[in-house]
């Protein structure tokens, strides 16, 4: 039956809900930022559009509401539940593809993390970053190079990892500083150092994050993984983690993280097989990986 306007019920509906949309864009019409302006009328639009695809209930949104709130009270400076969240979703890794185009040779990027730390100790190449940290020794090595294949003199590595029971030192409470550290490239371009073999291990599931999981049937589970952070003046500075050939969770990885590229052979020798450096290891096996990394220019 029409209504005493001509429309019908269905059709004034949906009037109501785009003329609610235009007029909310428009609000923004006046932001000087133009980049901002643009970013809050999309943000305007899509989240309209998704209220409007699922028909979303008051009750529905009250508990999202509920949900982002309790995500923002159990972040503090050694948890950031914010930064997981984005990581299950994707939105990590969706920033990080449009931000990162392919170039030649160049490394890819893959997800932070919540579990960086900017106090980490400095080693020379050969060190130990493991610190005391539970696991299977790891001999990590390779070189730092340009598009064109020159070296990277001086490039600061930053690398940390979980130890062998699946945690990151910033998850202890006594203040231990372990897993982690950072050096330099040396004169042809090259670095080295002693880590552990990373293992799978859940990201922190004991929030609201673990809940939506579990709610969803999806793992808390990445697949094990070595973190770095590799940056040089003039050089586009890079994120990225490589992950253990072979091992579980490489194609349901939590975060989406895992790409081809980064999947190397930690080749695993006994325990009467010689270091690289000498290093007398009598007690347990170990493994060497190589990864060498290529830095793109920096953008204009």
């Amino acid at each position: 039956m029409n209504t005493a306007s001509g429309g019908s019920a269905p059709d004034l509906q949906t009037r109501s809900e785009l003329e609610l949309i235009d007029e909310v864009v428009r609000s923004f019409d006046g932001t000087s930022n133009a980049r901002l302006r643009q970013i809050l009328q999309a943000v305007v639009r899509h989240s309209h559009a998704l209220v409007r695809e699922v028909r979303l209930t008051e009750k529905e949104w009250d508990a999202a509401i509920t949900f982002l709130t309790e995500v923002g009270h159990i972040t503090d400076d050694r948890r950031q539940e914010f930064v997981l969240l984005s990581d299950v979703l994707g939105v990590s890794m969706q920033t990080i593809a449009v931000n990162n185009e392919r170039q030649g040779d160049v490394t890819e990027a893959t997800v932070f993390g919540p579990f960086f730390a900017d106090d980490a100790p400095r080693i020379e190449n050969g060190g130990d970053i493991a610190f005391g940290a539970a696991g299977e020794p790891s001999w990590v090595h390779g070189s730092v190079r340009d598009l064109d294949g020159e070296p990277i003199v001086g490039a600061r590595i930053e690398v940390w990892e979980a130890d062998e029971n699946g945690l990151y030192d910033v998850q202890y409470s006594d203040e231990r500083t372990a897993g982690r550290a950072w050096l330099t490239s040396d004169e042809k371009g090259d670095y080295r150092f002693w880590g552990l073999t990373p293992t799978p291990y859940p990201i922190p599931h004991d929030g609201p994050v673990g809940r939506l999981l579990e709610a969803a049937g999806r793992s808390p589970v990445r697949a094990p993984h070595l973190h770095f952070m590799v940056s040089a003046p003039g050089k586009r500075a890079l994120i990225t983690h490589i992950f253990v050939a072979g091992s579980d969770y490489l194609e349901r990885d939590s975060v989406f993280g895992v790409k081809d590229s980064l999947i190397k052979d930690f080749v695993r020798h006994a325990v009467t097989e010689p270091t690289p450096d000498g290093r007398l290891i009598t007690t347990t096996t170990w493994t060497s990986v190589l990864f060498d990394i290529v830095l793109a220019d920096e953008l204009d």
